[in-house]
């Protein structure tokens, strides 16, 4: 009976937090496999060598996933909360992506989870992570945890869905230390690239992520542009100034694999 309230509330694994904790987690496993298998393309979009990945550094991922589902969520801060769960989040995306390597896309995996899952594709509502014992999906991390419990926009930017269109795979992992200034580097890279936002003779088109989750932007559509706005460099800071309105979005969901 615990453990079905505790995964039906996955925010309950955050209910206390060791706040002033100067506990932190390793993470230097996964940020060198970042490190090797994460390259930026020429196009600033960051992509995965999954084929060298799954030969020479799966093991080793698993390995940390499964140091990281022993770890006891209580006894950190809250940015130390944050960073364990985006890395165990991506970390295990790409597991899942090297376990049914080659694909065209992330939605070709289907673990099932439900029959809307079934329908759609994707592995987001499967439990696949066991956090000290609690059964938990992709899902259940970034919409049943980070979203709700740190109200913070920039999680979109923490989270990688193995997919071109989704804000980049950063080459390192994030550290509670660090963690503002990765996630305020993510949103930055993100917007500026054509896949965040993108002006083209008065018309803008942005990526579906501010559709689909507007209300963690502000709800409406000035609000959006607010936050675009507050990352923008000046060349598409420029652009949107003379913005009326959004015009359309767009996503990718190809895998963001090296190109050969």
């Amino acid at each position: 009976m615990t453990r079905a309230a505790h995964a039906a509330e996955p925010s309950e694994l955050l209910r206390k937090a060791a706040i002033g904790s100067p506990a932190t987690v390793d993470h230097s496993a996964w940020d060198r496999l970042l490190k090797q298998y994460v390259k930026t393309g020429a196009d600033g979009i960051n992509r995965v060598d999954y084929a060298a990945f799954k030969k020479g550094g799966q093991s080793q991922l698993k390995e940390y996933i499964h140091a990281l589902e022993a770890t006891d969520l209580a006894s950190l801060d809250r940015p130390e909360q944050f960073a364990l769960l985006a890395n165990l989040y991506n970390a295990k995306t790409v597991d899942i992506v090297l376990n049914r390597y080659p694909i065209a896309s992330i939605k070709d995996i289907s673990l099932g989870g439900s029959l809307f899952a079934s329908l759609t594709g994707g592995p987001w509502k499967a439990k696949v992570l066991h956090l000290k014992g609690v059964e938990l999906s992709l899902d259940d991390i970034e919409h049943g945890i980070l979203r709700p419990v740190f109200k913070d926009p920039r999680v979109h930017y923490a989270v990688n869905c193995a997919s071109v269109g989704c804000p980049n795979l950063q080459p390192e992992a994030f550290t509670g230390a660090r963690l503002s200034e990765q996630l305020d580097v993510a949103a930055r890279a993100y917007i500026n690239h054509p896949r965040g936002a993108a002006v083209a003779e008065g018309h803008l088109v942005i990526s579906s992520i501010y559709n689909w989750f507007k209300a963690d932007f502000g709800t409406s559509d000035d609000n959006v542009m607010r936050h675009l706005k507050a990352y923008a460099d000046a060349p598409l800071l420029n652009q949107l100034k003379s913005v009326m309105a959004i015009t359309g979005y767009d996503y990718d969901w190809s895998l963001n694999d090296i190109k050969r």
